[in-house]
Order: C-alpha cells, then structure tokens, then sequence
C-alpha cells in the first residue's frame, strides 16, 4: 500500500471513531439527562443516572483528544500539498480542542452543584439546580461558539483536499462550503436561538461534506499515481 493511501485511510479510521463519542456528547446524553427550564428534574435525572453523565463529560473529552489525533492525521497526509494551509487547518483544530476542554468544566461544575458538598451548605437545593442549569446552558453556549473553530478549520481542509490532486475536487469544495454553514449557525445560535433548529435544518446538505470525506478517506483512500503508472500514462498520451 502507498503511503499516502495509507495514511488516508488511517484518518479516515479516526475521523470514524468521532462518530461514536461525537454524537453521544452533542446529542444522546444531553437529550437523556436535559430537562429544559427544569432544574430540580435535570438534577434527579443526572443524580439517577450518574454513570451516563460521567460518560457524557468523558466522552466529551474523548472527542477532543481524537480531534487532536484527527488533526495531527490530516496534516501528515496534507502538508506535503501546502505547509501554511496545513498549519492553518491544524491551528484551528488546536483551538477548537482547548475551547472544549475548558467548555467541558461547565459540565463538572453542574455535576458538583447538583450532588452537593459541604461547602455548598450555605446554597439550598433549589439554588444548587438554578445554578446547575446555568452551568449546563453554559456549556450548550461553549457549543455555539465553538461552531465556529469547527467551520473555520474545514476551509484549509477544503482547500487541501481541493488542491491534492489524490482525494476528489468536488468534495474539497463541499468542505469549503460546510465551513460557511458552521459560521452561519453559530451566530444565529447565540443571537437568535428561536431560529437555530429551523436554520440547522436547512443546513445539513451542506454539513454532509464532513461525511463524505470520512467515508471517501477510510473506503476509497487516495488515488495516488505510482511512478510505473504515470509512466505508462504518458506513453499512451
């Protein structure tokens, strides 16, 4: 196997593994243990099912160590096409990791106001829930503004994979395209929350390049000419 094929396949195979923490995090656990407007019920939810809320806060962290790992994949198997664009791509993914990892403290510090400690004995409980809701709105609101790092490192990605000659042009403009939507969500989300699921919606044709790339990475690889082959091809030119 080439080693540029190979190395496409190795990121397709993390990019995969994001499926899996990814969706946990953003959307089964949130929508499991969340009660809206509720915190005395949010509270009961998480304290009956503490094991879910614990995988929550590390599945969330899992998801940024692979972003990590992801980045590092994607520069191996891009820089060689542009180093700055590279660095850029990669700059981004750092940064969209450390907003997380700082976002992922709301979560523990909603899990400590809810079980309660002796230092919170001057807070009653109704004041601890009020308190953990606004600790776990604020961790959806690090989601927003992370939406943005998750757009912006998609356009030198895009432009890599457009530019590659080894992975299909087509889907490194949709990757371009997809970072636009990501920065269109974000700021409907934190300035006009009524009209982000309606926006997200329309959105999602363009949010797919993500998958496509996945999947092209770990099926197909990249089409990498040998010496051999080229040769060949220009012979029968």
């Amino acid at each position: 196997m080439h080693p540029t094929d190979k190395a496409a396949r190795i990121a397709g195979a993390v990019y995969l593994s994001m499926v899996v923490t990814g969706p946990f995090s953003l959307i089964y656990a949130p929508t499991r243990l969340i009660v809206s407007g509720n915190g005395a019920a949010t509270a009961n939810n998480i304290l009956n099912h503490e094991t879910l809320f614990r995988l929550w806060i590390i599945g969330d962290l899992w998801t940024h160590i692979i972003f990590i790992c992801l980045g590092v994949t994607l520069y191996h198997l891009l820089n060689r096409v542009s180093k700055p664009w590279a660095v850029a791509m990669i700059g981004f993914v750092l940064v969209s990791a450390a907003v997380g990892f700082l976002n992922t403290l709301n979560n523990i510090a909603a899990f400590i106001l809810f079980r309660g400690a002796d230092f919170l004995n001057a807070f009653e409980q109704p004041q601890r829930n009020a308190l953990g809701m606004f600790f776990l709105r604020l961790h959806s609101q690090g989601n927003f503004i992370n939406e943005i790092f998750w757009g912006l490192w998609l356009f030198p990605f895009g432009l890599l994979v457009f530019r590659s000659g080894f992975l299909p042009r087509i889907i490194g403009a949709w990757l371009m395209i997809n970072c636009f939507a990501w920065l269109v969500l974000s700021p409907i989300a934190l300035f006009a929350p009524s009209y982000y699921d309606a926006a997200f919606r329309y959105a999602q044709p363009f949010l797919f390049g993500e998958l496509a790339i996945m999947l092209w990475l770990l099926i197909k690889g990249a089409k990498v000419t040998s010496p051999a082959g080229a040769t060949a091809q220009l012979k029968t030119a």
